[in-house]
C-alpha cells in the first residue's frame, strides 16, 4: 500500500515494526479492520490473534466475521461474550446516570469502549501479545477511549493503529479490499461505517458526514424502520424498574440483557431511538452521526421520569448536573478518571428509592411517557390537586410570597432608584457636571469625616 505523506510515530507506546511478535486485533469484520488484519500481517511481520467482542450486537454477524479472519490470515480468531458484563458493569451505571451527550445521543460507542480495551489487555496477556492493534482513526474520539483505557491497564503495552498510519480514506479502503479480495460490505454507493452493540448503532460516513445534505435513512438505517415504515397503530408498554435499574416489561421479569433486546425489538419497529446527531468530538471536530437506540432511548426517557417523581426539586437539580458530567467524562474517554467513581456513588445513592413503572407510548418514531407511578413517590392528590382540598392551607400562601419576593423586590427597587437619580458625590454634588477637578484637602477630609461608619 502506498503512502503519500508517512506517518510519523512520536509516542512511546506506538509499536514499530520489528518490533513485536504477536498482535491482539480488536476485529469487527468490518471494513477497517478486514483491510488491517492483511496490512498488519504485511507490515509488522508478526502473528494476527482476532479478537471479536460480542456486547449484543444488532446487525453484526459475528460468527461470519469469525470464520473471514482465520480465511484472512489470522492466527486465531476469538469471540468473547461480554454481554452480561456489560449490561451489568456498563450501562447499568450509565442507565443510572440518565447518559446522553449533547442531546439524545446515549453514547451506545463509548459506553463499550473501556470494556473492549480491559478486554484485549487481559486477550494479550493470556496469549503473550506485546501489541493490541483497533481500527480507530485518527479524527475520532475511539483512539483516545480504546488507547487510554489500554495503557491505563497496561502501561508497558505496544498499540498500532493503522488507520492513523495508512492515512487512506474509505474510498481507497474499499478499493484496496477489493483488489487484495477482502469481502466487505461496503461498496462505493453504500460507503457507511457502523458501529454495533446491545445499546445502539452508530453510523456515519457519506451523506451523513455533510449537515447540509438529508440523509438517506432508508439505505442508512441498520436495524430502526423509518417512520413512513411503522404501524399506523400505537402501542402501549410498561417498564418496570428497581433501585434504578429496569427489570419488566409489561409485568414481566427479566434478565437486563434479554430487557434490552427485546425493548430493541419493539422499539425498531416503531421507528424509536433514531437520532441524527451533530455533536463535538474530544479532538476538536464538529461532526454528524446517526444513531440507532431504541432500547436506550426508552429506557433512558423512562428513568429520567421515574427518577424526577421520587426526588425532590433540589434533588433533581443536582442530578441533573452530575448527569450532564457523567456523560461528558464518559464520552471524554475519563472512564478510570477517580472523580467517575465518586459520581456513580452519588447516582447509586439517588437511584435507590426509584422503583416504580413508567408507561410508554410508542407511534412513528416517538415515545412518550403517559403514565409513572412508585410506591415511593412525591406526588400528593390530596395536596396537589385543583379540586377542592382542605390538605393544603392555601391561606399560608401570601406570608409565603411576601418573603418570598422580599429579596427580589429590594434589589428590582434599588437598581430604579440608581437608574433614576444621577451619580452623585458624597457631599451631594452631580459628578459630572458640578465636581471640582481637584477637590481641596479640606474637602476630602470633610467628606471621608462624613462616610458612614
Amino acid at each position: 500500500m502506498k503512502i503519500e505523506k508517512p506517518y510519523q510515530k512520536v509516542a512511546s507506546y506506538e509499536a514499530k515494526p520489528g518490533q513485536v511478535k504477536k498482535v491482539v486485533l480488536l476485529y469487527s469484520g468490518g471494513l477497517d479492520t478486514s483491510v488491517m488484519l492483511k496490512w498488519i500481517k504485511d507490515e509488522y511481520k508478526c502473528e494476527v490473534i482476532a479478537l471479536t467482542i460480542d456486547l449484543g450486537q444488532m446487525a453484526d454477524d459475528l460468527v461470519f466475521a469469525q470464520k473471514k479472519a482465520l480465511k484472512l490470515g489470522a492466527m486465531e480468531a476469538i469471540i468473547v461474550d461480554a454481554k452480561e458484563e456489560f449490561a451489568k458493569n456498563y450501562i447499568t451505571p450509565a442507565i443510572k446516570a440518565n447518559a446522553s451527550y449533547q442531546g439524545d445521543y446515549h453514547m451506545a460507542t463509548c459506553i463499550g469502549r473501556p470494556l473492549l480495551a480491559k478486554l484485549a489487555v487481559e486477550t494479550a496477556k493470556k496469549f503473550g501479545a506485546d501489541a493490541i492493534a483497533h481500527g480507530c482513526t485518527g479524527k475520532g474520539n475511539d483512539q483516545v477511549r480504546i488507547e487510554a483505557g489500554i495503557l491505563t491497564l497496561d502501561p508497558s503495552m505496544k498499540i498500532i493503529a493503522p488507520v492513523r498510519e495508512w492515512a487512506l480514506g474509505r474510498d481507497e479502503e474499499i478499493a484496496y479490499a477489493k483488489e487484495h479480495n477482502i469481502p466487505v460490505p461496503h461498496t462505493l454507493d453504500k460507503p457507511y461505517s457502523y458501529d454495533d452493540n446491545m445499546w445502539g448503532i452508530s453510523a456515519e460516513g457519506g451523506e451523513i458526514e455533510d449537515p447540509t445534505l438529508v440523509p438517506p435513512l432508508n439505505k442508512i438505517l441498520a436495524f430502526c424502520k423509518t417512520p413512513e415504515q411503522t404501524p399506523d397503530k400505537s402501542q402501549m408498554i410498561d417498564i418496570g424498574f428497581e433501585k434504578g435499574v429496569p427489570v419488566s416489561i409489561d409485568g414481566k421479569k427479566m434478565p437486563l440483557t434479554k430487557l434490552i433486546f427485546e425493548l430493541n425489538k419493539i422499539g425498531a419497529a416503531h421507528g424509536v431511538g433514531v437520532h441524527i446527531h451533530i455533536e463535538n468530538r474530544l479532538v476538536g471536530l464538529k461532526i454528524r452521526d446517526i444513531y440507532e437506540a431504541p432500547a436506550g432511548h426508552m429506557l433512558i426517557k423512562s428513568h429520567k421520569v421515574l427518577e424526577k417523581i421520587v426526588s425532590t426539586r433540589e434533588e433533581n437539580f443536582e442530578k441533573s448536573r452530575i448527569d450532564e458530567n457523567w456523560a461528558y467524562l464518559c464520552y471524554g474517554a475519563k472512564w478510570y478518571e477517580p472523580v467517575m467513581q465518586h459520581l456513580n456513588a452519588f447516582t447509586e445513592s439517588m437511584n435507590q428509592k426509584v422503583t416504580g413503572t413508567v408507561t410508554l407510548k410508542l407511534f412513528k418514531g416517538q415515545a412518550v411517557v403517559m403514565a409513572v407511578k412508585s410506591p415511593y413517590s412525591l406526588f400528593n392528590a390530596n395536596l396537589a390537586t385543583f379540586m377542592k382540598s382542605s390538605g393544603f392551607n392555601q391561606n399560608a400562601s401570601p406570608g409565603f410570597i411576601e418573603i418570598f419576593s422580599l429579596e427580589s423586590k429590594m434589589a428590582y427597587q434599588m437598581q430604579r432608584i440608581k437608574k433614576a437619580q444621577p451619580l452623585t458625590s458624597t457631599y451631594g454634588s452631580n459628578l459630572e457636571h458640578d465636581r471640582p477637578k481637584t477637590a481641596p484637602a479640606s474637602a476630602k477630609i470633610h467628606s471621608r469625616q462624613r462616610l458612614p461608619a
